[in-house]
């Protein structure tokens, strides 16, 4: 299927000389707008994978545009037209969402370069989308995020076991979503009208723990003034979560591993044994094959437990997942707390991308929380999230515009000069001086770069090697 692309610009001649060299080259159908009140117009009628707009226009511009556009699709990939040095729009573009920008005049195959990766960005937000309806119709947790192939695993597990009453257990660190991925599994069982009962094991103490699970008769001890329901049968024909279950002791396994066998319970002070239909789904942070070894386990429970395990892989393992969480959870605490819609901050999608969370997506959640609650502009920024820059961009950045002896202007020209300085002699080294290579590798015309390198006062014959 063509790839659908809006392109907006007031200039015809650019417009139609766009159209013609772009939709061979992405496989794309062109639609075309000479003015952005236009563009949302055409917005309203269809869905595009990719809008790419002019910013200066008549009326409204290009940023007030983006603005409009991720009001009413958050998920809109859009990449901005700027002309060369207009570096402030360029900031504002990305930080009130542009996924990128390109600058006039282009260097085709750069421009090509650039749109076909926005494209595929859109192809993984629309397979994301796809991939959760197809495997949860019905069903689908709206916290389960992600498109990784470790993802897709589990997905793919979920929707195995869910038209089945086999016991699954979900392993994975703290803050995987074991949880989610729980409730799921119920949701898109024949037993989702069924309730679903979740048990925090390590919460509830060995002694209560019993009571809770199976019930008791009134007189079964002391203080057993009357009949008790346990979860177990306020569960049945639904599903009893058992959440971190290798923190019960050994004496509780052993009466689970009976309502596993026999699917029966047995109350405390009770002579009978109840039949109970309830589905049982555990979890564990826990290495139970080590619990075993060490006495700590029952092994005969575990393989009852461990009949279709799903592992829950952690954050670093899913990085490619991390912009889809981090905007799914951005704008899910927004609605709940009534905020504007806020995007992220090129730099703080950076340092997410590059944190080991520890604490998974449970400490991810917890920074786009606060950096909601302190952002005071458009986007979400590295401050805000209470993060620290990344240590090679804090580096360039050190005599740059943290410094408060400077103005606001000096800091930010300054910071401008060492980036370029830095930037551009990297890559003029990389080509040894040469100026039309290095430029091809930065997505500049060669005119455009010399420009810059006139600016900044940079010789590119200092970088031929003899």
């Amino acid at each position: 299927m063509k790839h659908a692309i809006l392109i907006i610009d007031d200039e015809r001649d650019m417009l139609n000389l766009l159209a013609r060299t772009l939709s061979p080259e992405l496989d794309a159908r062109i639609v075309t707008a000479s003015s952005a009140d236009e563009a949302l117009a055409v917005l309203d009628r269809e869905a595009f994978d990719l809008v790419l707009s002019d910013i200066k226009m008549p009326g409204m511009d290009g940023l007030e545009l983006l603005r409009r556009i991720k009001d009413h699709r958050p998920d809109q990939t859009v990449v901005m037209m700027t002309a060369f040095g207009s570096i402030d729009m360029v900031v504002h573009a990305m930080q009130n969402g542009a996924y990128d920008f390109v600058t006039k005049p282009f260097d085709h195959d750069a421009l090509v370069v650039s749109l076909r990766k926005a494209l595929e960005r859109s192809g993984l937000l629309k397979e994301n989308r796809m991939l959760q309806r197809s495997c949860f119709s019905g069903g689908l947790h709206q916290d389960l995020v992600g498109q990784s192939m470790a993802m897709k695993k589990v997905y793919e597990t979920m929707a195995m076991v869910a038209g089945t009453d086999v016991t699954v257990l979900i392993t994975g660190e703290s803050g995987t979503g074991k949880n989610m991925v729980a409730r799921a599994i119920h949701n898109m069982s024949e037993r989702r009208s069924g309730p679903f009962i979740t048990v925090n094991c390590p919460t509830v103490p060995e002694a209560i723990l019993e009571s809770e699970l199976f019930g008791y008769r009134k007189g079964a001890f002391t203080h057993a003034t009357g009949n008790k329901t346990g979860l177990f049968q306020e569960a049945d024909n639904g599903t009893i979560f058992l959440d971190e279950i290798g923190e019960i002791s050994p004496a509780i396994q052993t009466k689970l591993l009976r309502v596993l066998q026999d699917k029966e319970i047995k109350p405390l002070g009770d002579t009978r044994l109840i039949k109970v239909n309830t589905r049982i789904i555990a979890s564990t942070n826990q290495n139970l094959p080590d619990l075993i070894r060490k006495g700590q386990f029952r092994e005969d429970f575990y393989y009852r437990l461990n009949v279709l395990p799903i592992a829950m892989p952690p954050l670093r393992d899913r990085d490619k997942d991390i912009p889809l969480i981090a905007s799914h959870l951005l704008e899910k605490h927004c609605r709940n707390m009534g905020k504007p819609l806020k995007t992220l901050s090129p730099d703080l999608l950076d340092v997410l991308m590059t944190k080991p969370w520890e604490g998974n997506i449970r400490e991810l959640e917890n920074v786009i929380i606060r950096g909601i609650l302190y952002a005071d502009g458009p986007a979400v920024t590295v401050t805000d999230a209470g993060l620290e820059t990344r240590p090679d961009k804090a580096a360039t950045m050190k005599n740059g515009p943290v410094s408060t002896n400077l103005s606001y202007k000096d800091a930010k020209e300054k910071a401008l000069l060492e980036f370029n300085r830095a930037y551009l002699s990297h890559h003029l080294s990389e080509c040894q001086g040469n100026v039309s290579q290095a430029a091809r590798n930065m997505g500049l015309e060669r005119q455009a770069l010399q420009q810059v390198m006139k600016r900044f006062d940079i010789r590119g014959d200092l970088f031929r090697k003899e």
